[in-house]
């Protein structure tokens, strides 16, 4: 099924890319995600396949994908035991650093990506954390950013997927990103590359829309652009819910 939507893609819809001989055609299982109360996590399914002009060059093609979420300025905090406590010791303010970011490949990142083309495109999760001057002085700056990785890594936001990508006669190609449970709303860009000996030949950028919808849209809308009333409206609920136990309790017990 997968090959045959990739023919119609090759056919009817060529989406145009950087290389003048190798062309990127993508597909997505979805280009939206709707947020819900019961949302617990989506799997995203990317498949394309490589359009040429000129036969297939002799050395082998690799693919990277990557999604990356919205981003945001962050603070990173060292906490440090001092007279028996803990206290936050040291703070590092990170420029700019994604909400979520998935990178997958067809092989090992240092085999497939050289790094000056990861230094142009910042392709891998380290290249794309964006450090400035701690608001406190400190030394090495590297270690809060391998701590912001490592964090972001164990709660799934960060993802490092190598050997993920299937890439199938030099042309055909597919991965699945997991998205979290815990997905920050907004507009999340998702990057192809085609490398050759490390080198970027190719690239292809398309976005995938992430929103609350229904109540939980109304909600954010309502403590967003009307916090006053938004306010008065859980004091209200807070009051009656409490009201409400409070009577259901009295009942039991008279009965």
């Amino acid at each position: 099924m997968i090959r045959f939507l990739l023919l119609l893609l090759l056919m009817f819809t060529p989406l145009q890319a950087m290389a003048e001989d190798e062309e990127i055609v993508l597909g997505l299982s979805q280009n939206r995600v709707a947020i819900t109360a019961r949302f617990d996590g989506s799997d995203i399914l990317l498949f394309g396949a490589v359009k040429r002009e000129s036969p297939i060059p002799d050395d082998p093609l690799e693919v990277i994908v990557t999604v990356e979420g919205p981003s945001g300025p962050l603070l990173i905090r060292r906490k440090e035991r001092r007279f028996g406590i803990w206290i936050n010791s040291k703070v590092l303010e990170v420029d700019s650093a994604p909400a979520f970011y998935a990178v997958a490949s067809s092989g090992p990142l240092s085999e497939v990506l050289e790094r000056i083309e990861n230094e142009r495109y910042n392709i891998t999760v380290d290249r794309n954390i964006q450090t400035v001057t701690s608001t406190v002085e400190f030394g090495n700056t590297k270690e809060f950013s391998t701590a912001l990785v490592r964090i972001q890594q164990e709660n799934n936001s960060y993802q490092v997927l190598e050997n993920a990508v299937v890439v199938d006669q030099q042309t055909l190609f597919r991965t699945s990103i997991s998205l979290p449970s815990n997905l920050t709303e907004g507009d999340y860009q998702a990057r192809i590359f085609l490398t050759r000996g490390g080198s970027v030949i190719s690239q292809f950028t398309t976005t995938i829309d992430v929103r609350k919808v229904g109540l939980e849209r109304f909600l954010y809308n309502l403590a967003h652009e009307h916090a006053p009333i938004y306010g008065i409206l859980s004091l209200v609920i807070a009051v009656v819910a409490g009201w409400g136990a409070s009577a259901a309790f009295r009942l039991i017990r008279e009965g």
